[in-house]
């Protein structure tokens, strides 16, 4: 399949679309970064009107979502899904006006991952494993979507970069504290403490 996320927003009228394949020829990530296939992957991605929800963090909800629907995995702030410290996954929220595309990848099972990315299996998990994760995470997505509030408890839970020293783009640094109520990342650094919304963050290890 070319992409899910254009192909969910192509679908995408009253009810939500979910969209799910085992690999992308044109995949996007994050600011565009280049898409790589794992041996054995998922590319899933949710299309729905927000209505009056859009003003909640999709992104961190798609990775609480992400987390309940695996095992063993945990968050990188905003939007990476990590395994034993190596990235498996990402979140992309692509939004216009009172729609949004809400995709999830995951490295299902990959032998010879490249350097930094890892993998949710040690062996094949079989070819309709990306169904069944797909489907769990669009599950526990819809019902995070349609709470009163995000689960801002749960992210804080499984986010690695809190209590981590870390820098971040273009050119911050400091030891992450907290997430807040908007999906912003708070930092004491040298300076006081900062509020970061967007940008990338690297761990110091």
């Amino acid at each position: 399949m070319p992409s899910t996320q254009d192909v969910a927003r192509s679908e995408i009228d009253d009810l939500p679309v979910l969209v799910l394949a085992g690999g992308q020829s044109r995949g996007r990530g994050r600011s565009g970064a280049e898409w790589l296939n794992a041996d054995r992957a998922l590319a899933a991605s949710l299309a729905l009107r927000l209505g009056d929800r859009e003003a909640r963090p999709l992104s961190l909800m798609a990775g609480v979502a992400a987390v309940r629907a695996t095992q063993g995995t945990t968050l990188k702030w905003p939007n990476d899904v990590m395994y034993d410290r190596l990235k498996v996954g990402g979140i992309l929220v692509e939004r216009s006006g009172d729609k949004a595309v809400i995709g999830l990848g995951l490295n299902l099972w990959w032998p010879e991952p490249p350097g930094g990315a890892g993998s949710l299996f040690e062996r094949d998990p079989g070819e309709k494993a990306h169904v069944e994760i797909g489907a769990l995470w669009a599950a526990e997505l819809m019902e995070v979507i349609d709470g009163e509030r995000w689960p801002i408890i749960a992210y804080r839970e499984a986010c690695d970069t809190i209590g981590r020293e870390i820098t971040w783009e273009p050119a911050g640094s400091g030891l992450a504290v907290d997430v807040d109520e908007q999906g912003g990342l708070i930092v004491e650094t040298p300076e006081g403490t900062k509020t970061v919304h967007s940008g990338a963050v690297s761990h110091i290890r």
